[in-house]
């Protein structure tokens, strides 16, 4: 994968790129197209943990060669329990 970080729009410090990549190689991330009418880029959801097993939340668009990622953040308590969830669902 590769990700465009240059002018991100967030910042960079409370959740690290390296972190951030390594949620998007978790083999049990949750990507999702969320509800709306997509009035322009599909933007989409990830979630995933870092190898420290730190659950991160994501926004990101995708041409399908670059990721460009919007918003990043630690998971919420709600959002780790529907991450659990889901890939017990997945076994």
């Amino acid at each position: 994968m590769d990700f465009d970080w240059l002018d991100a729009p967030f910042e960079l410090k409370a959740v690290l790129p390296r972190e951030i990549e390594e949620s998007f190689e978790d083999p049990f991330s949750i990507r999702l197209l969320p509800e709306g009418d997509g009035g322009g880029e599909a933007r989409y959801f990830n979630l995933g943990k870092s190898i420290n097993n730190r659950g991160i939340f994501s926004l990101f668009w995708t041409d399908g060669k670059k990721y460009r990622v919007l918003c990043a953040r630690e998971m919420t308590a709600e959002e780790l329990q529907f991450f659990e969830r889901k890939n017990v669902e997945m076994l």
